[in-house]
């Protein structure tokens, strides 16, 4: 049924509680996953980027992210893509034909128009497949 489930990350709390979700599916139905993370392009009048921007620091969470799988018995690719989150993952779950996205309720990617813009709402209405969201 879900063949391929595409797991966006971040480092929020709602991120890491999916993942026991993610595990569970990724298992029952003997699942490919792709991890993804998306740093968001810096504004151009923003002189300091952010610290989830710095590409090792998007290294080091995919690699754990990967780690804390294979621990499970569960092997994960992993994606880096830069770009609009809500956009990009939706583009991703499109080019891996992913049949399903995990996500937790709320990452760090609000947008400046608040909770009702954020990039799960916006994914939730742009996704080419279901999308799973975790509370």
């Amino acid at each position: 049924m879900f063949k391929t489930v595409l797991f966006p990350i971040d480092q929020s709390r709602e991120a890491r509680e999916a993942v026991d979700m993610v595990v569970n599916i990724v298992q029952k139905y003997g699942s490919r996953l792709v991890l993804l993370s998306v740093v968001e392009e810096p504004a151009a009048d923003s002189p300091n980027a952010d610290a989830m921007s710095s590409p090792e620091t998007v290294a080091q969470l995919l690699e754990t992210a990967k780690s804390l799988f294979a621990q499970q018995g569960i092997p994960a690719e992993t994606l880096e893509r830069q770009g609009k989150p809500a956009f990009t993952i939706c583009d991703m779950a499109d080019e891996i034909e992913a049949d399903l996205i995990i996500m937790g309720c709320r990452g760090l990617g609000l947008t400046d128009e608040g909770v009702t813009d954020s990039v799960t709402t916006r994914v939730i209405n742009l996704s080419p497949c279901p999308v799973l969201i975790v509370p």
